[in-house]
């Protein structure tokens, strides 16, 4: 088991046992190539998480970062009401996003030694679907307030189309893609 691996209260002397009374238990694993027991996948897919929660987290920080510096700068007071609005909505965007990014690390705590990694990584995928897609809209609202504030409206209204079609893209169709190729062994 890996540093974040929860402790298998089972008495269990190999892990051939183990996936053998997981397989008498009903838990057998499908066949994805892999030989492990279905509390080694949930700590595998727990570490997949957290890998996924730290490399959104650092855009999160960023992004975040970059809207409360612009609050500060003396052009702040000089923005239209929708760019204030705008504004204000992606800072509640922003802060949503960090919720969201916390949430699977609180919920880890609460939950610690209790043998419920399982159930805890559902929630946690869950979550980090939520938190992608507050960051995908917290992106393009970003996007749009600088072409915005730096361009024009028009441009504004733009470039928050074309990042939506982006993000429409990488949600929908590149998945798809992929799961194309699998399938063909390409």
């Amino acid at each position: 088991m890996g540093p974040s691996a929860e402790p298998d209260d089972r008495p269990v002397e190999t892990r051939a046992d183990a996936r053998a009374d997981d397989a008498a238990e009903g838990d057998a694993l499908p066949g994805d190539g892999r030989d492990e027991t279905l509390v080694e996948r949930a700590d595998r897919n727990w570490g997949d998480i957290l890998q996924e929660l730290r490399a959104v987290q650092t855009g999160t920080q960023i992004i975040t970062g970059f809207l409360l510096a612009v609050a500060f700068q003396p052009v702040f007071q000089e923005l239209e009401a929708y760019e204030v609005g705008l504004y204000l909505v992606l800072v509640v965007l922003a802060g949503c996003a960090t919720v969201l990014g916390l949430a699977p690390i609180i919920m880890h705590r609460q939950v610690f030694g209790r043998q419920r990694k399982a159930e805890l990584v559902r929630a946690a995928n869950r979550m980090l679907v939520a938190l992608l897609v507050v960051v995908s809209f917290l992106a393009a609202g970003v996007v749009s307030l600088v072409f915005d504030v730096a361009v024009s409206r028009t441009a504004g209204f733009v470039a928050l189309g074309t990042s939506i079609l982006v993000l429409l893209v990488f949600w929908t169709v590149v998945p798809r893609l992929g799961r194309r190729r699998s399938r063909t062994g390409v």
